[in-house]
């Protein structure tokens, strides 16, 4: 980081008890950055040692979290000269909306208070299902700490960048689609603080050249943190779609993030229980070689009889049943599908195609187009 971006970072620190910055404050006196290392000097206007060590604190807390300095060392002595502020009382900043490059008509958060419930999976069949009905379609992974879009997509290449500094999207499948794993790689961690975090999300919205769509899909990480409130306080996003699985501990999880969308006037769409049983199906053959109807026994939990082909299909709910038709019910939305546990969908994610385009006619691609329809027509 050079001086100025350390201001910049700088700003975001309060001076105590007002709603102006630091620097505005005019207390950054001197900043010296020799290699790794970094020494600021203050003034500051005060005698109270505790205003002094808060913003001292303040200010070691925004650098280590950008995780660019390996020392940094802060002086500061009070400044006789500048008279102390007057008490004045604190207002809240008034929240400024990003301006987004491109025409965009409805925008969708896939959410979920719970990591592993699939949602990366299913906003990139739900998107691809939305550009399979003719729909202008853009998909962008808000998933910072763990981006999985360009696993499931099959996208190893990096976005270019216009000469004003504007990322353009990469395409696939006929979608535009935007990932921090683009930038910084599948395989390296992130280690960042809140700050960083929301001022990277507002860099997705107002620095990427979207262009004109019809639907921006928006993969978000788990949990109600820095990235639901920046995507819902600077957008106006059209509604959000709940992920769930089926058992009460994700539901407990999953209820926190639907309410914190209903706190910030933020709509839910409805809600998708994935991973929602298993189905087995197969056929028995008689030691003849013909077609044998028989009782199948299923891990003990349920029995079921073949057809006259030998053919039988039962279904076996690992995780309990009706989580989401449940929460679906208390938040008064639809269930817009309930998807089954599958290796088809396995193996399509692994492959970098997503299910509705590597088996379009099978019974899990249907419930996606289900799903795409019903979203359609609730914001039609």
């Amino acid at each position: 980081m050079n001086k100025s971006e350390v201001l910049e970072l700088l700003k975001t620190i309060k001076y105590p008890g007002f709603s102006r910055d630091i620097v505005s404050f005019g207390i950054i006196d001197k900043i010296e950055i020799v290699e790794k290392n970094i020494s600021i000097e203050l003034k500051i206007p005060t005698q109270n040692e505790d205003t002094k060590k808060e913003i001292i604190d303040s200010i070691r807390h925004n650098l280590e979290s950008v995780a660019q300095f390996n020392e940094i060392k802060i002086d500061s002595k009070s400044d006789d000269k500048k008279p102390e502020p007057k008490q004045q009382p604190v207002q809240a900043p008034v929240q400024q909306r990003v301006k987004l490059n491109g025409d965009i008509k409805h925008i969708i958060a896939v959410a979920s208070g719970k990591g592993g419930v699939g949602k990366s999976t299913v906003a990139a069949n739900l998107a691809t299902a939305l550009k399979q009905k003719g729909n202008k379609v853009g998909l962008l992974d808000l998933d910072i700490y763990g981006p999985s879009l360009p696993i499931i997509l099959g996208i190893h290449d990096m976005p270019h960048v216009t000469p004003d500094r504007k990322l353009i999207p990469l395409e696939q499948y006929g979608m535009k689609i935007m990932s921090f794993g683009f930038i910084s790689g599948n395989d390296a961690p992130v280690i960042w603080r809140g700050p960083m975090v929301a001022k990277m999300t507002e860099q997705f919205f107002s620095d990427v050249e979207w262009g004109d769509l019809d639907y921006l899909i928006c993969d978000l990480p788990p949990g109600t943190g820095d990235v639901q409130l920046t995507l819902t306080q600077q957008l106006d996003i059209s509604g959000a779609l709940i992920v769930t699985t089926p058992q009460d501990i994700a539901l407990a999880d999953v209820r926190k993030g639907a309410d914190m969308f209903r706190k910030v006037n933020a709509p839910v769409l409805g809600v998708v229980e994935n991973m929602s049983g298993l189905i087995i199906e197969g056929k028995v053959i008689a030691s003849d070689g013909k077609p044998a109807q028989v009782k199948i026994d299923i891990m003990g939990k349920e029995t079921v009889d073949t057809d006259k082909d030998g053919k039988f299909s039962i279904r076996y709910d690992i995780f309990k049943r009706g989580g989401g038709e449940a929460e679906s019910k208390r938040l008064g939305v639809p269930l817009l599908g309930v998807i089954p546990i599958s290796g088809e969908i396995v193996d399509s994610t692994d492959s970098g195609e997503p299910i509705v385009l590597s088996n379009p006619k099978s019974p899990i691609s249907e419930i996606y187009n289900s799903m795409a329809e019903k979203v359609m027509e609730n914001l039609s």
